[in-house]
């Protein structure tokens, strides 16, 4: 489909005002200043004040800053601004978030709950596109990358991958990463974080 991501899918099933909400109440939960979460997250104060207002939505780059602040994956993030769990999630009921320029789109397949370890993601990054984190949400994360199409390029911790149809990538994340969409087509992955 070359450089468009299909949007035949639902967007999450809560508002940028329902982040908005959680985000600024995890940061009072850790009794932060905005100045102070600007620090520890590499967010500038003036975005962090936008996005707790609901004035902006959040990119998976600011997201992923924020969620290392917080020491939460960003599925964990998304989970606690939902307030169910169900055993059973139809595909239809599988919330999916794109990234600001729609570069980027993560569907919650398996969501993280309290009550298990891991989470199951479904990726696609266009052509061309990339993605990339400071540092891991929480050190010593285990991830379980599964190409399902397209081609990857992948760096953890400043070591290089290149993952292709039906390659799996496993590691503990402490560090940095980075996700860039080689080839012609857009890279779908999975994604286990346990």
């Amino acid at each position: 489909m070359g450089n468009t991501i299909s949007h035949t899918q639902t967007t999450a099933g809560f508002s940028d005002t329902d982040l908005a909400q959680r985000l600024k109440e995890l940061r009072a939960e850790q009794k932060w200043s905005l100045d102070q979460l600007a620090e520890k997250s590499g967010v500038s104060r003036g975005t962090l004040s936008r996005l707790e207002k609901g004035e902006v939505s959040p990119t998976a780059n600011v997201l992923g800053k924020l969620c290392a602040a917080y020491g939460l994956t960003m599925s964990r993030l998304i989970a606690m601004v939902e307030t169910q769990f169900k055993a059973h999630i139809p595909v239809l009921d599988q919330k999916v978030w794109y990234d600001s320029d729609y570069s980027f789109k993560r569907k919650l397949v398996s969501p993280p709950s309290a009550q298990l370890s891991a989470e199951v993601i479904e990726c696609e990054l266009i052509s061309g596109a990339e993605i990339s984190y400071d540092k891991s949400p929480k050190l010593g994360l285990e991830h379980h990358l599964i190409m399902r199409a397209g081609e990857l390029q992948v760096t953890i911790e400043g070591k290089e991958y290149h993952l292709l149809e039906g390659d799996c990538l496993r590691y503990r994340l402490s560090g940095s990463s980075i996700f860039r969409a080689r080839g012609d087509t857009n890279s779908n992955y999975t994604l286990v974080i346990i």
